[in-house]
């Protein structure tokens, strides 16, 4: 049997931007370099290793499009000998792009990969991919016919609040504590040793993550208006931010990084997917972990941090509800709520912000999973290597 193994070694973000924010003029390509180069700088190692780059974008219009994944890397000066692909799982594309890298180096196709990716929302809103909003977001006539409904994340977000019974009190309540907590990991300098900050042409460096709205509390989210159903619970304060950001993560065998000199912070334990109710849409992180858990071995115990991403408020609290998880565990530095949401970006994100904090806190088992447009999920889980 083949011993070849996938291991993460470093994982780099930049500081999210928020819509019409600090990177809102920044292009697509260019913050893929940005990103693809600071990982250079951080190891050493030889971009004409990398024998593919696989890259998250869920809009892949207008400057996202055109393979961004190849742009990025010859806007970051790497060899033109390096591959790319651009890949659309929706939200869930670069936690995709890490399954793909994980596969292909297990399998012997690479022995290097770059899995990331990126997402300019300021640029290229969502939805710009449809050319018709009505047909396409249903998927066609013949998916109307079987479904009989328009897809959207906001009101599948909203029929969650009422399969699982959740109050809008104790959403903002968790949306509230998602900035608390990225304030409390900000101020403590836990992003660090992750961020890759973003000089700007007026000779200003942007170091933090943009969404942060300090001093939320779910009495002050309370005044804000239903944004998708009359006399509904889901609003802007309680759903992900819109968001510009990159992600990257270098990944190889183990074999590899010994005879690099480089030190793994951690390996690809188990990834899976599932698929789930698409008018509902968002639930399936749920039967995701159920599959990742039990393929692993482990139980819902074991795992010391969960990433789960929060589109929305009710989607973490349905997964917290339905898994048992420790809630102490669950996105300790703040969530897509308070951080954003870069849709390409964010499952490269995600495992940026989780190896990190298990590298940092000695946390041997990982888990991340999020919700993905069509009624999907990816679930990852990561095993610990090395300790700060």
């Amino acid at each position: 049997m083949s011993t070849r193994d996938a291991v993460i070694v470093d994982a780099v973000r930049t500081p999210v931007g928020k819509r019409r924010g600090t990177l809102a003029d920044h292009h697509a390509a260019d913050l893929s370099a940005h990103v693809l180069r600071a990982l250079v700088e951080r190891t050493g190692f030889d971009p004409a290793l990398v024998d593919d780059v696989i890259w998250g974008c869920v809009q892949q219009v207008g400057q996202q499009a055109n393979n961004v994944a190849r742009m990025g890397v010859l806007a970051a000066g790497w060899p033109e000998s390096v591959p790319a692909t651009t890949v659309d799982r929706q939200c869930g594309s670069s936690q995709q792009s890490v399954h793909f890298a994980a596969a292909g180096l297990i399998s012997g196709q690479y022995d290097v990969a770059v899995a990331g990716g990126v997402e300019m929302m300021s640029a290229v809103p969502i939805g710009s991919s449809v050319k018709d909003p009505e047909l396409g977001r249903a998927g066609g006539p013949l998916v109307q016919e079987r479904y009989g409904a328009t897809f959207s994340q906001g009101v599948g977000a909203e029929m969650m609040v009422d399969k699982w019974g959740f109050g809008r009190a104790e959403m903002d309540e968790f949306a509230s504590a998602s900035h608390a907590k990225l304030a409390e990991a900000t101020d403590g300098g836990r992003f660090e040793g992750q961020l890759a900050p973003v000089a700007l042409a007026d000779g200003t460096v942007f170091a933090a993550d943009e969404g942060l709205r300090r001093g939320t509390t779910a009495e002050k989210l309370a005044g804000l208006r239903p944004a998708f159903k009359e006399h509904g619970t889901i609003h802007a304060g309680n759903s992900s931010q819109i968001s510009d950001g990159a992600a990257a993560l270098l990944m190889m065998t183990s074999e590899k990084a010994a005879q690099l000199g480089l030190t793994p912070i951690a390996r690809v334990h188990t990834a899976v997917l599932a698929g789930d109710d698409p008018v509902l849409m968002l639930g399936a992180p749920i039967p995701a972990t159920a599959k990742v858990l039990a393929r692993s071995g482990l139980a819902i115990g074991d795992i010391g941090a969960f990433e789960v991403n929060e589109a929305f408020a009710p989607v973490p609290m349905a997964w917290l509800a339905e898994t048992g998880a420790d809630p102490g565990r669950l996105n300790p530095n703040g969530g897509a709520i308070a951080i954003g949401h870069p849709l390409g970006a964010s499952g490269a994100r995600l495992m940026t912000t989780l190896v990190h904090h298990m590298r940092d806190n000695g946390i041997r088992y990982g888990l991340q999973t999020m919700c993905e447009g069509g009624g999907m999920a990816n679930a990852t889980i990561v095993e610990l290597l090395a300790t700060v």
